[in-house]
């Protein structure tokens, strides 16, 4: 199943299952029927009922999901949220929490605090904050956030270039 335009995309990526996202987002999208939802459930042992899923995904079918969805919602993981910056799409982000068992380290709270102040990424404390959150950006009319170019600009590279060089006279 794609996700059709306009609905919501669903991460938890690749390397750890996260159980707690996928069934808040599960409920959510049972009381939003009208719109679709889609779920990359990666290792978790929850299955959602309320929308398409896979447990991964190729590169590839990633992109075209999250190109195609008006909300993308995710751990705080950086994958998800380069991924979401450099597709120029509203990102809600839930971080794994270590003391629940979702990671080995409370990491993702910090990246969260720290990239949640950028515009169009947004941070859920708990998963009773998924639904709110979503409801009040998928009502929001604004320009979504401006992607950012996946390279460094000539500019960059070049003042990284002569910083390299220089160092070492």
């Amino acid at each position: 199943m794609t996700l059709p335009r306009g609905g919501v995309f669903v991460s938890t990526g690749s390397m750890m299952p996260f159980d707690r996202l996928i069934r808040a987002m599960d409920a959510w999208a049972e009381d939003h029927p009208t719109t679709p939802v889609f779920f990359q459930i990666g290792k978790g042992s929850y299955e959602p009922r309320h929308g398409g899923f896979v447990r991964l995904m190729p590169v590839g079918a990633y992109r075209d999901h999250l190109a195609a969805a008006a909300l993308f919602v995710a751990h705080a993981g950086m994958g998800s949220i380069i991924s979401a910056i450099q597709a120029g799409k509203p990102l809600v982000m839930l971080p794994r929490s270590k003391p629940l068992g979702e990671h080995n380290t409370d990491h993702q709270l910090a990246t969260a605090a720290t990239v949640g102040q950028r515009d169009g990424l947004h941070v859920a404390a708990t998963e009773g904050d998924l639904a709110a959150l979503i409801d009040r950006l998928l009502a929001d009319t604004s320009a979504p956030p401006a992607p950012i170019a996946p390279f460094a600009s000539a500019e960059l590279i070049g003042h990284v270039r002569a910083f390299i060089h220089g160092a070492g006279r």
